[in-house]
């Protein structure tokens, strides 16, 4: 049965369903707390609460951004597998589009909010050139793990050893 009567209260099962299912939807999206909690006009203690009575696992959160990936969807698929919280890997193609796409005001807005986001994560695995890992690094201000894939500026897609980025994210989980 869907309702459920509490004393003088009738509870919708649904209703508590969608909205849980929405705070984890909206909160695995990268909006805080207090942001999911704004958008569905609930408390943002309760976000909290709900996702401390479901964490399974404490430990680092990781992110890996790349580019350019020849073979970025083996790799995506490998890191979502090994539980990876965030992945962004782009193909070159895939890269230009994203810059084509956006005014000058629209990209430096979307890159900052791409740092904010790596920075938000324990660790940060860089896949990329020479150049490209030092600028992250600096930009976020904190340890990030290179997999140098060549020297700046990489014009074309370079293929990525799946076993050495499992290595690295193994041993990064192993630190936990």
């Amino acid at each position: 049965m869907d309702l459920i009567r509490i004393g003088d209260k009738v509870i919708s099962r649904h209703k508590i369903d969608f909205f849980i299912n929405e705070i984890l939807r909206l909160r695995s999206s990268g909006l805080s707390q207090t942001e999911v909690a704004g958008r569905l006009g609930i408390d943002r203690t309760f976000v909290s609460r709900l996702e401390n009575m479901g964490e399974v696992r404490k430990g680092k959160s990781v992110a890996v951004v790349g580019f350019p990936i020849a073979n970025r969807e083996e790799l995506f698929a490998l890191l979502q597998r090994e539980g990876v919280d965030f992945v962004l890997l782009m193909s070159e193609s895939e890269r230009w589009d994203f810059v084509r796409q956006k005014s000058g005001i629209e990209l430096f807005n979307a890159i900052m909010e791409l740092i904010a986001k790596a920075h938000s994560y324990d660790q940060v695995v860089v896949i990329g050139s020479d150049k490209r890992i030092k600028i992250i690094r600096a930009a976020l201000d904190k340890e990030v793990v290179g997999l140098e894939i060549g020297e700046s500026p990489l014009k074309e897609d370079k293929y990525v050893d799946p076993a050495e980025v499992l290595a690295i994210i193994r041993a990064i989980k192993a630190r936990d």
